[in-house]
């Protein structure tokens, strides 16, 4: 039994990068920041509302943390790490998501602003990851002033219907 708790300790005991207290919140912090921009879709009855944003931002945190803890087990100059590569990699493999997400029927492109808001839970997920808590808050706050306060800027000024059709018919 000695032997079995040795293992579990060698394998489980350490985990490099962040502690996993400041893991559990960036993930739960992530889920919460992204909800918010995925309750906007599901309350606006658009594809892709809350479980998907919040799958997108908590996938793209576990991606920025399993690269913190990378580089925090790798010592000296064994690894070269290059965080644009997280990121592209992030955000091509969201993109691919919300490119599915965006469609033309008859003429008219629909899905783009819920492509867009999954691209953006993307992002903030990868803040989260790497804690950036401001940068995360702010985008979502931002994010979420244009889901919402833009869209009726634009009912109200009639554009809706118009130019921005994809917009109101997703």
């Amino acid at each position: 039994m000695d032997a079995l708790s040795d293992i579990l300790a060698t394998e489980f005991g350490h985990v490099p990068g962040p502690g996993a207290v400041v893991i559990v919140l960036r993930i739960v912090g992530a889920a919460v920041l992204c909800g918010a921009i995925g309750m906007e879709r599901e309350v606006s009855a658009h594809p892709a509302g809350l479980r998907t944003n919040m799958l997108v931002g908590i996938a793209s945190a576990t991606f920025a943390v399993i690269a913190l803890g990378l580089i925090a087990d790798v010592k000296g100059d064994d690894m070269r790490f290059d965080p644009l590569r997280l990121i592209e990699a992030v955000t091509s493999g969201v993109a691919f998501l919300a490119a599915g997400l965006i469609v033309l029927t008859r003429g008219h492109v629909r899905g783009l602003t819920t492509g867009a808001s999954v691209w953006l839970s993307a992002a903030v997920g990868l803040a989260v990851g790497v804690g950036q808590w401001l940068l995360a808050v702010v985008v979502t706050g931002v994010g979420l002033v244009v889901l919402i306060a833009v869209a009726r800027l634009e009912r109200g000024l009639g554009l809706s219907g118009k130019k921005h059709r994809d917009d109101r018919h997703e």
